[in-house]
């Protein structure tokens, strides 16, 4: 584990019942108001991919922008976002998926990488894998490829790994 991932672990707060009856959420905005927590999650990120060709970084509405950005920058690469429908102002690839709450579906810009390109794909939270995934087949639909996939917390009861196998993963906390 990278040197100070418990204290911003330790930021993380449990909020019962949200957003559905019987969930544990995982709060990380605590965590975010912290500089230094937030420099730990950023640098642990990175240094996972630092030296591994990585065009863009792909982040996942909302929370994954937060992370996204910071890290393309890190990483000297593009930063793509993953969009909720009719959030985005030109055409759109899209795709359906289910998530532990509800079908929905994500979208990203036509157009947004190049034949070939190596994307990295970030969120928040490796739950059962099917936001994630979903942001993959958009990279693949556009002939770009997933190169990998990093998560602040992953909770691997929900077994989200299973659904992302053409990709390492990384996670800077699990549960």
């Amino acid at each position: 584990m990278h040197k100070g991932i418990e204290y911003a672990k330790a930021l993380i707060r449990n909020v019962p019942d949200f957003p559905t009856p019987g969930i544990l959420f995982k709060d990380i905005t605590p965590m975010l108001a912290d500089a230094r927590a937030l420099h730990i999650v950023l640098d642990a990120i990175a240094e996972d991919f630092i030296g591994q060709p990585v065009d863009a970084v792909v982040g996942i509405e909302a929370r994954g922008f937060i992370f996204g950005g910071a890290l393309a920058a890190r990483l000297n690469a593009g930063f793509v976002p993953a969009r909720k429908p009719g959030k985005l102002p030109t055409h759109a690839d899209k795709v359906s998926y289910t998530t532990e709450y509800s079908t929905t579906e994500l979208e990203i810009h036509k157009g947004s990488f190049k034949p070939g390109a190596q994307v990295l794909i970030v969120d928040d939270v490796l739950a059962t894998g099917g936001t994630a995934k979903a942001a993959a087949d958009l990279v693949r639909m556009q002939g770009a490829k997933v190169v990998g996939y990093a998560f602040v917390i992953e909770l691997a009861f929900l077994e989200g790994r299973k659904k992302l196998t053409d990709a390492r993963i990384e996670s800077v906390i699990t549960y």
